[in-house]
């Protein structure tokens, strides 16, 4: 049943993707996402009795850590209701009861105050209705564990979806209420110290340590904070607004882009660089970028110049040449000569000649 871990986290991410679109926590809107996405349809495979309880256990193991940190308050909220749709959807009976480790159960109580604090019934309401059908088995681990079994690098390895995460917030944890007031404490313990160490404590000018140092980090830090939040909603505005916009602001875009194109090439093409010495003999031409394009195909088609055209090319556009020139570069050109050599008489055999000799 492993291998359907993958699958079901796609469609439980898809489900809360689309839930986190909304920008709202209200049970109505994740139903009708529920609905219209027929997720309970996900049991309705072909399987036997004992697999459908195991694949069961899996897709309420595979939901169960959207509902704890570090996931935005809105997925945390997604995931409760998933569990929820899952748990009162399931085929086996009885029901497979949701997991949870009682290192977690702390922080489904802070959740739970948040939400009574943000006036957020119908979690509140999600949530008793589950624990009042004692839907949650209290465990140790919140994964089962197998006497000399290796866990799966899959389970250890799991990937969080950036998506669903807060921006970092290191400086707000860092600097807290406890450290701040442990701080103050050591900078005052450190600033009376400098004052007996220090041969004259009465002299303004000389700085040995930072004033008002905690109350500027915290400040520093605040400031910090506020600009997030804002870069974060700037964000969100920016990204409705490009929605918005639709066709018409991708087709001012490709415009623009289009000018921008003909200026670059009218600005590289409108002047010559001068040839070096040793090519100066192919004779440059200015182009212009404003040329139409039926010329430009027509250049690109054209047979390229062999070297014998290209060097008479070369000679004849002088001018003023001799016909000595000419001849010599019709030579180098490797052509053959108008001219035909003679061909050199064999000489015979004259078998008269010899037998006269042969009778003297």
């Amino acid at each position: 049943m492993e291998h359907y871990r993958r699958a079901v986290q796609t469609d439980c991410e898809r489900i809360l993707g689309t839930f986190q679109a909304t920008d709202s926590v209200r049970y109505e809107e994740f139903s009708s996402i529920w609905r219209q996405m027929n997720f309970s349809s996900m049991f309705y495979g072909r399987m036997e009795r004992s697999e459908t309880r195991t694949f069961t256990r899996l897709a309420l193991s595979v939901v169960s850590p959207y509902l704890f940190p570090p996931y935005t308050f809105q997925i945390r909220v997604g995931g409760l209701y998933l569990l929820y749709g899952l748990y009162n959807t399931q085929l086996t009976s009885p029901k497979e009861k949701i997991r949870l480790a009682l290192k977690d159960w702390d922080e489904l109580m802070r959740f739970q105050q948040d939400a009574v604090n943000a006036q957020h019934y119908d979690v509140v309401y999600i949530l008793r209705k589950l624990l009042s059908e004692k839907a949650f088995y209290f465990t140790a681990m919140p994964n089962v564990l197998f006497f000399n079994l290796k866990r799966k690098r899959g389970e250890k390895d799991r990937k969080v979806c950036d998506m669903f995460v807060d921006r970092p917030s290191r400086p707000q944890e860092l600097v807290s209420t406890d450290m701040l007031e442990e701080l103050a404490n050591v900078h005052e313990h450190y600033e009376k110290l400098k004052q007996t160490v220090s041969p004259q404590p009465d002299t303004p000018d000389l700085s040995l340590i930072k004033q008002n140092l905690v109350p500027k980090l915290r400040s520093a830090v605040l400031t910090y904070y506020s600009w997030q939040q804002n870069q974060a909603e700037f964000d969100r505005q920016g990204g409705e607004r490009d929605a918005d916009a639709g066709e018409g602001t991708s087709g001012q875009e490709s415009c623009h882009r289009a000018q921008l194109l003909q200026s670059i090439k009218s600005r590289c093409y409108g002047q010559a660089a001068e040839a070096s010495r040793s090519r100066r003999h192919r004779q440059v031409e200015l182009t212009s970028a404003a040329t139409d394009t039926t010329t430009e195909v027509s250049n690109c088609k054209k047979k390229v110049m062999s070297l014998k055209e290209r060097t008479q090319l070369r000679f004849m556009s002088q001018g003023n040449l001799n016909k000595e020139l000419t001849g010599m570069t019709r030579l180098w050109c490797l052509t053959t000569l108008d001219e035909k050599t003679e061909e050199k008489k064999k000489r015979r055999f004259n078998w008269e000649s010899e037998q006269e000799s042969d009778e003297h």
